[in-house]
């Protein structure tokens, strides 16, 4: 397993959710990262609220394109993040079998961090052995 942490921008787009609840909202995801991964991603979020202050989720998808520790390539990750009563979980996994190019095979996990207004990722991955 690979550990690597960096920076990274997001920016979001807020989009009707389509035949959806007006409790759902629908994002466009924008993201920029630096570091070890140098890459673009993009992607949609669905994110809604309980009716208790403090209660939410929200999944998203989001396709990663650029370079890994120099090697180029695409995968997909998927969130699942959770605040329960102000309780977050986050959970921030490769698709499997997604990943293109020299990141064909990727697996990992992904943790986000806020610091102040800067956003940081940690990225756990392995890649097959050529």
């Amino acid at each position: 397993m690979t550990s690597i942490s960096g920076e990274f921008s997001v920016g979001m787009t807020a989009r009707d959710a389509e035949g959806a609840s007006p409790a759902v909202g629908r994002m466009l995801l924008d993201k920029q990262y630096r570091g070890a991964l140098e890459a673009r991603g993009a992607g949609q979020m669905l994110a809604t609220h309980g009716s208790v202050a403090g209660s939410a989720a929200y999944v998203a998808l989001e396709t990663v394109t650029g370079t890994l520790q120099g090697l180029e390539g695409s995968f997909a990750l998927v969130h699942h993040g959770q605040m329960d009563r102000g309780h977050p979980t986050l959970i921030i996994t490769v698709v499997p079998d997604s990943g293109t190019g020299a990141l064909a095979g990727i697996a990992g996990r992904m943790n986000i961090r806020v610091e102040g207004h800067q956003h940081f990722y940690d990225f756990e991955f392995t890649l097959p052995t050529p």
